[in-house]
């Protein structure tokens, strides 16, 4: 700083001028600037990184949603064949009777068998479908913790 000194009278006034230093600021903005692209750099490697992990995640999850898809699929059409022929073994049955006792006898034995076929097989499906939620939720679920777990940790 620069100081002027004048003398007026009896009175002695002392002004400062503040001197600007154009290279101490220039420096200081590209200090501030190239800190400014460091951390765009960052950011967009991790929001990079997340988006690759995200695209694994969700081919994971669509692999393992179209395999259990397939393994419920195979599942029903075996309830169904199993179901279709009790239904013609029954009508055989049926056919074959000589009286109307029998026919009763026949169709009790069906009908509780039916009921005990239809429990045993909505078990079943309940068993696979639980699984297969399991099996979908599974690489969204891990995903989901780590990322709360680096944001923690960030």
């Amino acid at each position: 700083m620069s100081k002027t000194t004048t003398k007026t009278g009896e009175t002695i006034e002392t002004v400062e001028f503040p001197s600007f230093d154009a290279s101490k600021a220039t420096d200081q903005f590209r200090a501030f600037a190239e800190k400014g692209v460091e951390q765009s750099k960052e950011a967009y490697a991790k929001l990079k990184n997340g988006a690759e992990e995200t695209q694994k995640v969700l081919e994971s999850t669509f692999e393992t949603a179209k395999t259990v898809s397939s393994d419920l699929s195979l599942k029903t059409i075996a309830v169904l064949r199993a179901n279709a022929e009790a239904g013609f073994s029954h009508l055989e049955a049926l056919v074959g009777a000589k009286t109307l006792s029998e026919v009763v006898e026949l169709q009790t034995a069906f009908l509780r068998k039916r009921a005990e076929m239809a429990v045993e097989q909505a078990k079943d499906l309940q068993a696979i479908t639980s699984k297969a939620v399991e099996d979908v939720a599974k690489p969204v679920k891990t995903a989901f913790e780590k990322a709360f777990k680096d944001v923690k940790a960030a």
